[in-house]
């Protein structure tokens, strides 16, 4: 076998040819992944017919580039062993040609470490070496140290094309056996298309997250997607298996500083690189970016060292419980389950961290991607109680700490609204929601997402949005904080209990008559409404009936004002002609946010109670009181 002793790096570059002669029957080769592929070396060695090169084990972390395929692995002198089945080996593990071992990839190190897996040659991707005859392993760390340590063949494959990274990417040349030149460029990922629904999607995950956010990446349209709603945000920090072109962009803008991270604090920390050329050129000795192994990058208690993280997946199915399912196939280059329980176990240890899922509502054949049960669907995610929110493009469903019935109802909510029905029917038949819970089919459509905002009153965030079906609970909450006095004063009499019958009926609207909004503070898990304002019109004078509640202690903040403005230009945009109301005359409060507003305000006293009037006259704007 070759010396790795000689200095002179020039003298060891081969033909492909010769690499392979030094090859026996039945070893373990390991490759480089993705855009770290030796492309050269192993075209070869798939076009390569010689006795020596038979019965080989390939071992590669994830099967993301393109020389291997399933008609070069039906030949029967190889075989892939797989941690992620990537994109060819998932349609290769059907056809038995490949081994595909689960587990999570925190562990995977362990696993050549052990020699579990013996390694005796490895082929790795590196850059031309520097005038003190160091390389780079460019944009694929993940295991390379454990396998150069073990195996008795080391190939370094020098590629012009690759980025001379920065972290533990850094290798002697002397510690090649034999170096190759590279004839072919890396395999590149183009970027990912972006249409409506995968922007609704980012939109909606981008309103729960904060400035100072650490994040996790991968590839695909709902990445391409987030990273443009996410230009505004300040101080995000990164800890990520993979950097891709989406990511570079976020950087880019200035919404990246890596500051509040306590882990590898001010580099953006990735294993991978996924990306165009234009996302190589970037990474070319740029020290923002630190690339780590993935025992230290997928590590859950290095993730959890961060405050904050907001743990990001795109995924294939869910149901109404929150199992999930990823995707197993060509077209997306997309977290496993066992990447995935690294990254939720990070997000659970880390202070304020969470675990979001996204897909869209439906798939590209227009079935429902939101399942009353997972069964037969491969790549499942067993951990539902780490689930901590959903999302599609209807909106967000918060699952953490919840009850079944709570799950079933908020997954009903962000289901396509066609698919609702269908959901609710199924779930009373599996006894997962009332049976008598209510389910306005014709209104399903009606659901204005877009009108959610988020602003500050005074020291307070505050979400504001349409009120939906699965507020129930939190609504239930609302009202028992209520005092007695609070009470009367909103619905005229006095009442202790507020039974599923009731509250079912009060956060079911239509939308177009009746509208409700719902003011909430807190995160995810602790979510909780501090407000309801809504109006009710009836179709023959289109006058809107409105009335408020507001959270003692939140009172005073200008927070019914500013939701009394909202109600006004929904009613104007739903071409209602006026607002009317009846307040208790000792209500002063609420009086103040009438006459407070810009519209014309009749009020007529009438046996305690004020009786008011409120016209839409764009052309008077004076408070007149008679």
């Amino acid at each position: 076998m070759p010396s790795k002793s000689k200095s002179r790096w020039k003298e060891r570059i081969v033909t492909p040819e010769e690499v392979i002669a030094c090859i026996k029957p039945g070893m373990n080769i390991f490759l480089d992944t993705g855009v770290a592929e030796p492309r050269t070396l192993l075209n070869k060695l798939m076009a390569l017919d010689v006795n020596n090169a038979r019965d080989l084990e390939l071992i590669q972390i994830a099967g993301y580039g393109d020389t291997l395929s399933l008609n070069k692995l039906r030949s029967n002198k190889y075989r892939l062993k797989s941690f992620f089945s990537g994109w060819v080996s998932s349609q290769s593990m059907l056809a038995g040609r490949i081994d595909l071992i689960p587990g999570r990839f925190s562990q995977i190190s362990r696993v050549f470490q052990n020699q579990h897996i013996p390694i005796d040659a490895a082929f790795l991707q590196i850059t031309p070496p520097n005038a003190a005859g160091y390389c780079s392993l460019g944009v694929a760390v993940d295991v390379a140290r454990e396998v150069m340590e073990q195996a008795s063949l080391v190939v370094g494959e020098i590629n012009d094309d690759i980025p001379f990274t920065y972290g533990d990417t850094v290798v002697k040349v002397s510690d090649f056996n034999l170096l190759v030149r590279s004839t072919e460029p890396p395999f590149y990922f183009d970027r990912w298309p972006v249409d409506n629904v995968f922007k609704q999607i980012a939109k909606n995950i981008a309103r729960v997250i904060d400035d100072g956010d650490c994040l996790n990446f991968s590839i695909g349209s709902l990445f391409e997607a987030l990273s443009r709603q996410l230009t505004r945000k300040r101080h995000l920090g990164i800890h990520s298996p993979y950097i891709t072109d989406a990511l570079m962009d976020l950087i880019r803008s200035g919404a990246v500083s890596n500051y509040r991270k306590k882990a590898f604090r001010g580099k953006t920390l990735v294993s991978y690189a996924l990306g165009t050329r234009r996302l190589m050129r970037w990474l070319h000795k740029n020290p923002l970016v630190d690339f780590q192994r993935i025992d230290q990058v997928c590590n859950p208690v290095v993730i959890g060292q961060n405050p904050h993280v907001s743990s990001i997946f795109h995924i294939r199915k869910v149901d109404l419980l929150g199992g999930i399912a990823f995707h197993p196939s060509r077209g997306v280059v997309a977290a496993g389950p066992g990447e995935a329980e690294d990254f939720v176990n990070g997000a659970e240890i880390s202070r304020g961290g969470r675990a979001i899922f996204g897909l869209p509502s439906r798939n590209q054949q227009g079935q429902s991607n939101i399942m009353v049960a997972l069964r037969d669907f491969p790549n499942q995610f067993r951990l539902r109680d780490s689930v901590n929110m959903v999302v599609t493009e209807y909106g967000i469903a918060a699952l953490k700490w919840r009850s079944i019935r709570e799950r079933a109802q908020a997954m009903i909510d962000i289901a396509h609204p066609e698919d609702r029905e269908w959901l609710m029917q199924e779930a009373k038949k599996m006894k997962l929601i009332y049976t008598d819970q209510i389910f306005l089919a014709e209104t399903a459509h009606f659901y204005p997402s877009h009108i959610a905002v988020e602003r500050k009153f005074k020291q307070h965030k505050v979400r504001i949005r349409p009120i939906r079906p699965s507020d129930e609970e939190a609504m239930r909450r609302f009202f028992y904080r209520f005092s007695d006095q609070t009470v009367y004063y909103r619905f005229f009499y006095r009442f202790s209990t507020m039974p599923h019958d009731k509250m079912q009926a009060y956060v079911n609207v239509d939308y177009t008559r009746e509208m409700a909004l719902v003011a909430l503070v807190g995160d995810s898990e602790n979510e909780e409404i501090i407000a309801e304002a809504r109006y009710s019109a009836d179709d023959e004078n289109r006058i809107g009936d409105v009335a408020f509640m507001v959270d003692e202690g939140y009172q005073g903040l200008g927070l019914a004002s500013y939701l009394y403005n909202m109600l006004i230009r929904l009613a104007r945009e739903r071409c209602l002609k006026g607002f009317s109301a009846e307040v208790i005359a000792t209500n002063k409060a609420m009086m103040r946010v009438f006459e407070k507003g810009d519209l014309p305000l009749k009020a007529q006293l009438k046996d305690g109670v004020y009786r008011l009037k409120i016209p839409f006259g764009s052309d008077n704007r004076r408070k007149s009181k008679s």
